[in-house]
C-alpha cells in the first residue's frame, strides 16, 4: 500500500490523480500527512477528503514528530516566483525557497533511515527557462544528490483529454529507477464536451454595447482587449464603450495600436523596446497625417481611449526585480489604454476549440455564449477543465476564492498518467523493499 504525503495541497489534485492511478493498478493508497496554508483551500480539501487534521505552514513542520514515514511525496510547490504572471524572482522570492522544504523533508527521512521511494512535483512552464535554466538545474541537482533518479518534462493538458491548454513542468523522482515522462497516449477533447447549457447570462452596459454591434455568434472566439489588432480582436472603440467614436478616430486607433509596437520607435525614443510605446503627435503624423490629427488625439484622450504619458524605461531594483518607470526626460506621447483585464470579458470561448490556461487573475473574465447571451465560465466547468469529478464541490467557499484555487490547481489526467508509471515501478520493485 503506497503511503503518500500531500504538500502545498491546494484542492488536492495531485493526490486525487495519484489515487486514481493506484486504484487502476489495484493498489490502495493511504495519505498520512497533508499541508496547506490557505484557509479556503483547507475548507475545499476537507470538504472532499473529509480530513480534520491538515497542517498549515510547512516551514514549521518537524519531520520526525509531524510526518509519518511515507513512500511518495506529492507537491505542487508555489509557482508565482517562476510564473510569467508574476515578477519571476525565483529563489529570490521567499515562496521560491519553499522548494527547499521539500528537500528538507526528503533528507530528514533519509537521515532517519526511512527514505521515501519517490516524489511527484509540479510547477509552471516558466520554471524551465527561469534564470537561464539555472533554477531548474538547481532543483534537479539537489534532488539527485539525495540519491533519486530524477526525470522531468513539460506536458500540456490538452494532450491528455482535457479541453484546456495548460503547460506544466512535472518532476518525478524514484530510488528504484528513472521514470520515463515521454510518449504518453494522446487524447483530445473540445470545450463543448464539458459545458453546461441554458444558464443565466449577463445583462450589463458592456454586453448591451457589445450586442449593439455584434451578434452572439459573431463574438465566439474573439478576444476583447485593446492590446492587439487583427480580425480576432474586438476593441473598446469598436463598441463605443468609452464614448462614441467616428470612423476616422477608429482608423487612427487601429493604426496606432499596431505602430506603437514597432521596434524602430524604441531607438528613436531612446528607450529599450516594450510592447506598446507612446508616440508623439509628430511621430504619429508619419503614418497618419490628417489635418485634424491634434483634435482627434485630444478627443480620444478625453474619452479615455488614449493616455498622454512619458515613455517608460526598464529599471532594475535592488532586489533584482525589473520594472518599467516613466522617463520624464523624454517627450510625452499618446498611447493606447491597454490594460489586459480592462473589460468585463477578455475572451469569448469557442465550444469547438479548447480553453486557454486558466489563470487565477482572469479566469472570471472568460465568457461563453449560452443561447443568445454571454455568461462566465461556471466553477463546475472550471473543475471539469482540470479533470475534477462532478462530486468535487466548491460550494462551501466564495466564488473569488474558488477561481483563485482553480487558477493554480493541477490537471488530474496528467497526474494520473504519470502516477500510473510510478505505480508500475512500485509494483515491479515491491519485493526488493
Amino acid at each position: 500500500m503506497p503511503r503518500i504525503i500531500d504538500l502545498f495541497a491546494g484542492l488536492g489534485g495531485i493526490r486525487l490523480g495519484f489515487q486514481q492511478a493506484m486504484d487502476e493498478l489495484g493498489l490502495e493508497t493511504e495519505c498520512v500527512f497533508s499541508s496547506e496554508i490557505k484557509p479556503y483551500a483547507i475548507q475545499a480539501y476537507h470538504g472532499y477528503y473529509g480530513e480534520e487534521e491538515i497542517f498549515g505552514d510547512i516551514t514549521c513542520v518537524n519531520t520526525d514528530q509531524d510526518i509519518p514515514d511515507f513512500d511518495y511525496l506529492l507537491a505542487g510547490f508555489p509557482c508565482q516566483p517562476f510564473s510569467s504572471a508574476g515578477n519571476r524572482n525565483g529563489f529570490a522570492d521567499t515562496r521560491g525557497t519553499l522548494f527547499f522544504e521539500i528537500e528538507r523533508i526528503l533528507q530528514d527521512k533519509i537521515n532517519a533511515n526511512h527514505p521515501a521511494r519517490g516524489f511527484l512535483l509540479e510547477n509552471v512552464e516558466g520554471l524551465i527557462n527561469h534564470d537561464n535554466g539555472n533554477t531548474l538545474n538547481t532543483i534537479i541537482t539537489h534532488l539527485e544528490q539525495l540519491g533519486y533518479h530524477v526525470s522531468y518534462n513539460l506536458l500540456d493538458s490538452k494532450n491528455f483529454g482535457l479541453p484546456q491548454s495548460r503547460k506544466r513542468v512535472y518532476i518525478v523522482g524514484s530510488l528504484d529507477e528513472e521514470i520515463n515522462l515521454e510518449g504518453f497516449e494522446e487524447r483530445k477533447a473540445v470545450l463543448g464536451d464539458i459545458l453546461q447549457q441554458g444558464l443565466p447570462t449577463v445583462d450589463t452596459e458592456f454586453t448591451r454595447r457589445l450586442f449593439e454591434n455584434y451578434t452572439p455568434q459573431e463574438v465566439i472566439g474573439k478576444s476583447i482587449k485593446d492590446k492587439r489588432g487583427g480580425n480576432n480582436n474586438i476593441h473598446s472603440w469598436d463598441i463605443n464603450l468609452k464614448g462614441k467614436t467616428s470612423q476616422l478616430e477608429r482608423k487612427l486607433l487601429d493604426a496606432l495600436l499596431k505602430e506603437r509596437r514597432k521596434k524602430h520607435w524604441a531607438e528613436k525614443i531612446g528607450i529599450k523596446w516594450m510592447d506598446g510605446m507612446p508616440l508623439t503627435e509628430n511621430q504619429i503624423r508619419t503614418f497618419f497625417d490628417v489635418p485634424e490629427l491634434h483634435e482627434l488625439l485630444e478627443h480620444l484622450t478625453e474619452m479615455g481611449y488614449l493616455v498622454y504619458e512619458y515613455p517608460k524605461e526598464q529599471m532594475k531594483a535592488e532586489n533584482g526585480t525589473v520594472k518599467r518607470v516613466p522617463d520624464v526626460s523624454k517627450e510625452r506621447g499618446y498611447n493606447i489604454v491597454a490594460g489586459k483585464l480592462s473589460f468585463e470579458f477578455s475572451k469569448i470561448l469557442d465550444p469547438k476549440d479548447i480553453a486557454p490556461t486558466l489563470v487565477a487573475m482572469d479566469v472570471a473574465k472568460l465568457g461563453i455564449v449560452d443561447i443568445d447571451g454571454i455568461r462566465r465560465l461556471t466553477i463546475r466547468e472550471c473543475l471539469r477543465l482540470c479533470g475534477y469529478p462532478d462530486e468535487y464541490s466548491l460550494d462551501m467557499i466564495a466564488e473569488t476564492d474558488a477561481f483563485d484555487l482553480l487558477g493554480n490547481t493541477v490537471c488530474i489526467p496528467v497526474i494520473k498518467d504519470i502516477a500510473i508509471r510510478m505505480g508500475r515501478s512500485y509494483l515491479n520493485n515491491e519485493g526488493e523493499r
